[in-house]
């Protein structure tokens, strides 16, 4: 949030200066981009890094729509939503655009996902000496992508980007099975709980190489 803030008073600070901006800019951009991530681990925090690509639909010179998608493929054993990473975003940009260079602010809700985020324990009670298996599936969180960043216009067909954000990530409240020992029948049983929601802040920098069109 921090960084959409400081983004924003820039852009409203800025003096107009039309002369120095740039013409109306090519309506279509793609993207090679280079990504990390910030990641709750049990023990410290994890900085992973992803690739992806992005596309852009700029409207004019100061709005436009964008896509992305990023994978992270280093495995997390020990993350509090563990496996690998997918992300796909898609949100405005708003954008101050001079000659050869500009800046901008973006919002990009999306999703991401977690190869074995979700753990659980089902009964298998044609296994009596351990009537339990521990599952492991994929968990899919809502997400948005809030921040800015800079860009440069080598050409007119060339645009380098630099983006830092704040990714927000709301976990929904989950339902899931944990092994409790019953005194009464001197057994192991399935109790359930309740994992409350949560939402976690997690800096996202990116940097890419893209063409317009």
């Amino acid at each position: 949030m921090k960084t959409l803030m400081i983004t924003m008073i820039v852009l409203i600070s800025l003096p107009s200066l039309a002369r120095s901006q740039s013409q109306e800019p090519p309506k279509f951009e793609v993207a090679a981009e280079f990504t990390t991530l910030e990641r709750d681990a049990t023990f410290e925090q994890r900085t992973e890094p992803g690739f992806g690509g992005r596309f852009t639909l700029n409207l004019n010179k100061v709005f436009s729509l964008e896509t992305a998608g990023y994978f992270f493929p280093k495995r997390c054993f020990t993350c509090n939503n563990n496996g690998r990473v997918t992300e796909v975003l898609g949100g405005v940009k708003v954008s101050k655009r001079f000659e050869k260079w500009g800046i901008f602010a973006k919002a990009r809700p999306g999703v991401i996902s977690f190869s074995k985020g979700e753990f659980n324990v089902i009964e298998v009670p044609s296994s009596p000496s351990f009537p339990f298996v521990f599952k492991v599936d994929r968990l899919n969180s809502f997400a948005t992508d809030i921040g800015g960043g800079l860009e440069f216009y080598p050409s007119r067909r060339i645009v380098t980007r630099f983006d830092a954000g704040d990714t927000i990530i709301h976990f929904k409240q989950r339902l899931v099975n944990m092994i409790a020992f019953d005194p009464l029948t001197n057994t192991f049983i399935l109790q359930p709980a309740i994992l409350p929601a949560r939402t976690t802040h997690n800096f996202q920098f990116i940097a890419s190489v893209g063409f317009r069109f």
